[in-house]
């Protein structure tokens, strides 16, 4: 095993005996130097894993010297130790990337502390989360087992993905294991789905008992009459953001960022099936299910085999669930597909102030999920989970939506921050095949009148209207994918697996996709 190299520049090294010995006790390979010029020739020599440089030494100080070190070996962190406690040295030392700052005289245990916790601490904080997921694993199967509640579902989801967070930076069998068990909790949660969505579905009548309307969980199409109308009733201004396909596990990594500017009340909802725009966003507008739609507002609805696009009707939706609830809100709608578009939003919002709500979609993340199934480059970027999401956040902080977050907190707006479906990775291919043209290209969900499939692999839905969806003709019949399953056709079976295997697609029933983040944000 390789030892770390350390560097310890010092004018009184000869006082610093015992500290090397202790090192060189412990398995550190030790250097030292008395002065800042030697300590520049040894880090052209030698690559070391740390440096300890003192302040305040003859010739070169410790300022100077730290900073020729950068222009050498910028990586390479080092721990400034110092007599002086002025502040002043103190945020210099900082203003050029220190990694620590400790004070003469130090002891043994000061100096494997730092060690640890610049060289080390990736290590023992992997280590640490693997032991407590290996503890957590049990606890978490038993309840996979059990048969839990709308939201049990979503806790157990949180849970998990919790963990998927705490393990991103780990190589090992937890991992692994978690992946394992989060399939498992996606077959469960499938089962769960299956069995309650009829349920729920029957309580999106609204001539059906209260008891059975109040009976299913928060879904897409109660978002503006159980969230954002209480908000207004009570004279807030609100401005409703959505992200177009944005999971919860992308949520929570933006969410460090948001909370710098926003006090966070964090939820989850249910997206209605299928998992996809052109149903679950039009639901979340109109306060209504799509055959709903269809039925009451046949203009705006937009049939599958349509050329017309899913979601050109969302702000007349929205006006038509303003006026079903006899309210007199005045909105704002925009729909932001690059940069200019949301900086000309940015630039709106004085004139927008005079709205009670304004609601903007954004469709990055949506095109980033669809730009990784065609595009080879894009795959590369977002190979795996972890880095779909370090492109999100990466996106986050550098997108006109952060800066629109930060004027909305400066203009102490409220914000309802939600999604209208999630995603997943697929993996596992199952065939379909139709006779007829008319039946549709998603991948997670299909609708015809003639489909061969086999039954046991999807969640098959021969009448249509007990799910509230639209029918376009009477033998429709819709199924839907689960877990990591993907729907093919025979028909160039290899080239359709090699494409789109390993792609994040919506529609179907996975916890990725229907549970998904609700949150409201407070200015702080």
């Amino acid at each position: 095993m390789k030892k770390d190299k350390l560097l310890w520049v010092d004018d009184e090294i000869g006082l610093l005996r015992p500290h090397i010995l202790f090192l060189q006790g412990k398995g550190y390979d030790v250097d030292t130097v008395t002065n800042g010029q030697d300590a520049l020739d040894r880090c052209r020599e030698t690559t070391y894993d740390l440096i300890f440089l003192d302040e305040n030494m003859p010739g070169l100080s410790g300022l100077e010297t730290l900073s020729l070190i950068k222009d050498i070996c910028p990586a390479v962190p080092v721990v400034m130790i110092t007599k002086s406690e002025e502040e002043n040295i103190m945020d210099m030392a900082i203003g050029k990337k220190i990694a620590d700052y400790l004070i003469k005289p130090v002891n043994p245990n000061q100096i494997l502390l730092s060690l640890k916790k610049n060289l080390h601490q990736r290590d023992i904080v992997s280590e640490a989360a693997q032991s407590a997921y290996q503890q957590d694993f049990g606890r978490i199967g038993m309840r996979i087992s059990d048969s839990l509640e709308a939201e049990e579902w979503k806790e157990l989801y949180r849970r998990l993905v919790y963990w998927e967070l705490e393990l991103e930076a780990a190589e090992g069998p937890m991992s692994e294991m978690l992946a394992m068990q989060k399939a498992e909790a996606n077959a469960a949660f499938a089962k769960f789905v299956k069995r309650e969505y009829p349920r729920w579905m029957a309580g999106m009548d609204p001539r059906a008992p209260q008891s059975v309307q109040e009976a299913r969980p928060l879904m897409s199409p109660d978002l503006f009459k159980r969230k954002l109308f209480p908000m207004l009733d009570q004279g807030e201004k609100v401005f409703f953001v959505l992200l177009d396909n944005f999971r919860y596990d992308q949520w929570r990594v933006v969410a460090r960022e948001v909370s710098q500017s926003f006090a966070v009340d964090e939820q989850l909802y249910f997206s209605i099936l299928p998992t996809a725009t052109q149903y679950a966003r039009n639901a979340i507008f109109s306060g209504l299910m799509p055959d709903q739609i269809a039925r009451m507002f046949p203009s705006l609805w937009v049939d599958e085999d349509d050329e017309e696009s899913k979601n050109l009707n969302e702000a007349p939706l929205i006006q038509t669930l303003i006026e079903r609830f006899r309210r007199n809100d005045s909105f704002s709608y925009h729909k932001i597909n690059d940069a200019a578009a949301a900086e000309r939003l940015v630039a709106q919002l004085p004139s927008l102030e005079r709205n009670s709500l304004n609601v903007a979609v954004f469709n990055f993340i949506d095109m980033l999920s669809h730009s990784r199934t065609e595009s080879k480059m894009i795959r590369e970027l977002a190979s795996t989970e972890a880095a779909y999401r370090s492109i999100t956040l990466s996106w986050y902080r550098h997108s006109p939506l952060s800066e629109l977050m930060r004027e909305l907190a400066a203009r102490r707006w409220k914000v309802v921050l939600t999604t209208d479906h999630g995603s997943i990775r697929v993996s596992t291919p199952v065939k379909v095949q139709s006779q007829n043209k008319e039946i549709n290209t998603n991948l997670r969900y299909k609708l015809s009148r003639h489909m061969t499939y086999n039954p046991k692999q999807v969640f098959e839905v021969l009448r249509p209207s007990d799910l509230h969806l639209p029918s376009p003709n009477v033998s429709t019949k819709y199924i839907f994918a689960t877990g990591k399953d993907y729907f093919v056709y025979p028909n160039n079976y290899n080239y359709y697996v090699s494409y789109y295997s390993d792609t994040f697609q919506h529609g179907g029933i996975s916890m990725e996709e229907m549970l998904i983040p609700l949150v409201t944000l407070t200015p702080l």
